[in-house]
């Protein structure tokens, strides 16, 4: 049986292509990310980097280390957390959170009393660095904002496979280039800048960091381990690079913690047509819904 690793050096790791094919199915494996072929110098750099933190010389002595029968779980969480980390933006498909405000949000208040006899909940899967969590939260808020007899409590619940990721998504703390999908008039309700104008940096405010509850989550561990129902779950873009019945297995997964008559939202790119799952096509694509 071939080891993990390849004999045949093509750089100064001895990293070869057939190396990355084999590791990039590790991490598949281990979290459910791939990591595509246009990102093989990127994982040599982050190899690279924990070669010197750990004190390992070659591609070949960590990857023994790491796999070996002595697994150290905490490296393991840092590699994972060094390739895993996805780019995500604000209010990316606005379409989607239009839908919400204006479809799935009262259809939900009606009949299900979501947001008034208890707290209306929505899941964002893989939320990475918290563009997608807060832009929920704040579109919660408009949403409130909008009705003020009435006393809607929604909480949104952010999950990731990496450490990293959350703990950047929990400082809420973002650069004037990310935010700039957000309109001039959220940016001034919900959005607090830097005291020190030169750093070019905003913070989420406090009452939207409030709405949001971070969590490590790995989509390929057997049990999730939620006790919460949920309203909506935002899974975008997560299983995209899955073969069918890896997806077919998450969805159903996902769908265990959606309330009857709650709504799926999926990637754009993310066709779930011919699975067998328990969610419905909506009238929007890559939206469905839980029947009752």
């Amino acid at each position: 049986m071939r080891p993990f690793f390849s004999e045949e050096q093509d750089d100064c790791l001895g990293f070869s292509d057939q190396d990355f094919q084999q590791l990039s199915a590790f991490v598949q494996a281990q979290c459910g990310i791939q990591v595509p072929i246009a990102k093989r110098t990127l994982l040599i750099e982050v190899i690279q980097e924990r070669l010197r933190q750990v004190g390992k010389r070659t591609f070949k002595e960590y990857m023994e280390w790491l796999l070996g029968t002595e697994r150290p779980d905490e490296e393991l969480m840092q590699f994972i957390d060094a390739v895993t980390i996805r780019e995500t933006d604000f209010f990316h498909a606005a379409d989607h959170f239009e839908f919400m405000v204006k479809t799935a949000i009262p259809e939900l208040i009606k009949e299900l009393g979501a947001g008034l006899s208890r707290e209306f909940m929505i899941w964002n899967v893989g939320c990475s660095t918290g563009e997608e969590a807060y832009t929920l939260a704040m579109v919660l808020q408009e949403f409130s904002s909008h009705y003020p007899g009435i006393p809607f409590k929604a909480k949104v619940l952010a999950t990731d496979v990496s450490s990293r990721a959350l703990t950047t998504a929990a400082s809420a703390v973002y650069g004037m280039a990310k935010v700039s999908p957000i309109s001039l008039e959220m940016k001034q309700k919900y959005l607090l800048k830097s005291r020190e104008p030169a750093r070019r940096l905003v913070r989420i405010v406090p009452e939207v960091r409030a709405m949001v509850k971070f969590r490590r989550l790995n989509i390929m561990d057997a049990d999730f381990g939620l006790r919460e129902q949920m309203d909506v779950i935002f899974c975008r873009n997560v299983i995209a690079h899955f073969d069918r019945p890896t997806k077919e297995k998450l969805v159903n997964k996902f769908c265990h913690y959606l309330s009857p008559g709650g709504y799926l939202f999926m990637g754009h790119s993310e066709d779930l047509g011919g699975l067998k799952i328990p969610v419905v096509p909506s009238s929007v694509a890559s939206i469905y819904r839980m029947p009752y």
